[in-house]
């Protein structure tokens, strides 16, 4: 059976993901600072492993031999005001998990066959034209975490290791940034951030976890990837299908201003700026997504 390593494995995509690769067949192995915890949510499916989130002692031999180990950890980036804290622990979190997966590929006696490095659509900065991978790293914190985070596994193709590295959109599913924005909505408050016309990448949760497991699988997959769903669409659209698909309405707006002043600097990175994202590679390496349209993946997640 082949192991497949998950850092960051109870987290949002690291829990279905997990399920997944158990569920077809492989031997799953979730690195965790609450071991205890995670076998009770997991059950008898997916094996844990205690670590720190920022050394390889505990794992390097559960390393050597196994198929692949998929870089998942980071501090929520939704959680939290930022202040200098908070952006050094979002940053560094990232950074010594990535180096933690380095050191561990380079340790072993046998060497993983590939490493699948998280990232995110944030790389690119605020975008107002269609990016696909070849865009350069924008400007702004999250695009220098992303440039950072992306380049913390790099040493492992010294190793001759292939690696892929997922830039990550918004992920709808049952948690994650739909779920704080559920409640608003359902008191009829929805509210459109800004202009409205800033870009939103999304991708289901059921396409983010078999994207994943694809490239994994797809020998010859290797750099970035944009794990985004075919139609990109404005944060205003965004908003009205999802209060269309809950019955509500959504006519309140929350000026930029305001915005920074309830939320910080966290409002011009996650509210007010957006991408449009577009996952060429994805889809020439013959992935085929469940869900392409905004409104049926709503539809899906909401019925459950």
């Amino acid at each position: 059976m082949k192991r497949v390593i998950v850092t960051g494995g109870t987290g949002f995509i690291g829990r279905p993901l997990c399920r997944l690769l158990a569920e077809t067949g492989y031997e799953v192995l979730a690195l965790t600072r609450h071991p205890d915890r995670s076998r009770k949510l997991f059950g008898r499916g997916v094996a844990c492993l205690g670590w720190d989130g920022k050394s390889a002692k505990s794992w390097v031999d559960v390393a050597s031999g196994a198929l692949a180990i998929i870089n998942l950890a980071g501090d929520n980036i939704g959680q939290g005001r930022w202040n200098t804290g908070k952006k050094q622990a979002i940053l560094h979190s990232r950074l010594e998990a990535g180096r933690a997966v380095a050191r561990a590929v380079e340790r072993a006696k046998e060497k993983p066959q590939v490493v699948i490095q998280a990232s995110a659509v944030g790389y690119y900065g605020s975008t107002e034209a269609l990016v696909d991978e070849n865009a350069p790293a924008g400007q702004g914190f999250l695009a220098e975490v992303a440039a950072q985070w992306e380049g913390s596994t790099a040493p492992v193709e010294k190793e001759g290791v292939r690696r892929v590295v997922i830039r990550t959109g918004m992920v709808l599913g049952q948690g994650g940034a739909l779920a704080q924005m559920l409640p608003s909505f359902k008191m009829f408050l929805g509210a459109v951030f800004g202009s409205g016309q800033q870009g939103v990448s999304w991708m289901h949760l059921r396409d983010e976890v078999g994207a994943i497991k694809h490239l994994m699988e797809l020998k010859e997959a290797s750099g970035p990837y944009n794990l985004t769903s075919l139609n990109p669409v404005t944060h205003e659209a965004f908003c009205q299908t999802l209060a269309s698909v809950l019955k509500r309405p959504c006519k309140l707006r929350i000026p930029a201003p305001l915005a920074r002043l309830l939320l910080g600097e966290m409002a011009d990175q996650l509210l007010l700026s957006g991408q449009f994202v577009d996952p060429s590679r994805l889809i020439a390496s013959g992935y085929k997504y469940e869900f392409s349209g905004l409104r049926a993946a709503l539809e899906d997640i909401l019925a459950r």
